[in-house]
């Protein structure tokens, strides 16, 4: 079955579509995304992932008359067409087609939007399989990652030189040594103190959906669990006894090599494996 796409009220075969090669998405990179996971053809989550499409949207001016309800309709009419049960909806908004000038066009430019479906696998119940090996590089990306715009090619040259190297994920550190996030992931870890840490929400992370169901739906659950919201260090980083990534690709998935050394005892740690098994049973609830 072709894959359908809608782009500017059309639904077509992805093969068929076509943007304006002055669009200022392509041209600069003038645009936002937003990926929401799909389970059973359902949208998980849909509130927090279009909150944080409003959010990102308002932080590039960037106008977008969509009712919620209209948008929902569209991505859900991409699922059925799709006959998509377990995937990711990529949604994309840029600022539309202007003549090339780096300055906003003079007056309203309709914005173009694409709304793309993909299979990938379920989230699984539980570790086995899923751990990955990650490496760390310096963060040399902008200084607004906590926007999601599509400008990403920092990001796409992290995780090939992971690929290089063998692993799935490269966990990047700033200039005063401490963590920042994956190329496509919140990083995790718990320490030698059994403290569970992330680095703060500020303007050199992305405040990830998965982020905000574990800190809000699942964490406060968990008795005997010290959480906290700081810089991690690069070597603490190094000596924890757990490291997870989430996002709404990866779920919950452990870090079992970070540059070539074991983490922990090289296996999937019990607040991995607890958060992920809670994380499926949440997506479950959202399933009528």
């Amino acid at each position: 079955m072709a894959r359908i796409a809608y782009v500017n009220g059309r639904y077509q075969s992805l093969r068929q579509v076509a943007v304006c090669v002055e669009d200022r998405g392509l041209q600069f990179g003038d645009s936002v995304y937003e990926v929401i996971y799909v389970a059973h053809g359902r949208l998980m989550d849909a509130g927090l992932h279009l909150a944080r499409l409003r959010r990102s949207l308002d932080a590039l001016r960037l106008p977008f008359v969509f009712h919620e309800l209209s948008l929902m309709a569209v991505l859900t009419e991409v699922v059925r067409r799709n006959r998509l049960s377990s995937g990711l909806l990529y949604i994309q908004i840029t600022r539309g087609y202007a003549p090339r000038a780096h300055a906003f066009p003079d007056g309203q430019a309709q914005p173009t939007m694409i709304v793309t479906a993909r299979s990938v696998t379920s989230c699984p119940a539980h570790t086995e399989g899923w751990g990955v090996s990650a490496i760390t590089l310096p963060d040399d990306r902008w200084a607004r990652c906590d926007i999601k715009t599509t400008n990403l090619l920092p990001n796409v040259l992290a995780r090939q030189q992971a690929r290089e190297q063998g692993a799935a994920e490269a966990i990047l550190y700033d200039r005063d040594g401490n963590v920042t996030e994956g190329a496509a992931t919140t990083v995790w870890a718990v320490g030698a103190d059994g403290v569970l840490r992330t680095r703060n929400l500020d303007c050199s992370v992305l405040p990830g959906c998965t982020r905000e169901i574990l800190k809000t739906d699942i964490l406060p659950a968990l008795d005997g669990l010290s959480v906290r919201e700081e810089p991690i260090a690069l070597h603490e980083l190094r000596t924890a006894r757990e490291i997870f990534l989430t996002s709404a690709t990866s779920f919950v998935k452990p870090v079992l090599r970070l540059d070539g050394l074991a983490v922990g005892d090289g296996t999937p740690g019990p607040v991995a494996r607890h958060l992920l098994h809670h994380l499926s049973l949440h997506f479950d609830k959202q399933v009528p």
